[in-house]
């Protein structure tokens, strides 16, 4: 499934939390995540909409986060059951994964 091209997808991060926020059609999905010191993120939760079920918003998220971890040198533990699933599938991030 395609991600749609109007998706916004924003950060925020504090000292040792952060999340990311997706935004389509005024609807508003999240991922959190935990700092466990400079080189690892865990991803704790998210939450998706029903309105914004089936449109690929929570995929964009983790993919959003991998791309980040990539860019920044850091390692991503997927608690959250969501995107462990989303790491199952995309052999292609494993790159940043800890287990």
């Amino acid at each position: 499934m395609e991600t749609p091209e109007d998706l916004v997808i924003n950060r925020v991060e504090g000292p040792s939390k952060g999340r990311y926020m997706a935004r389509l059609d005024g609807v508003e999905a999240e991922m959190t995540y935990s700092r466990a010191g400079a080189a690892i993120v865990i991803i704790d939760h998210t939450s998706v909409p029903d309105a914004l079920r089936g449109r690929a918003v929570g995929r964009a998220l983790v993919e959003r986060a991998v791309e980040d971890a990539r860019r920044e040198g850091r390692a991503i533990i997927a608690l959250c059951p969501f995107a462990k699933a989303q790491f199952d599938r995309h052999p292609e991030w494993q790159d940043v994964l800890r287990r």
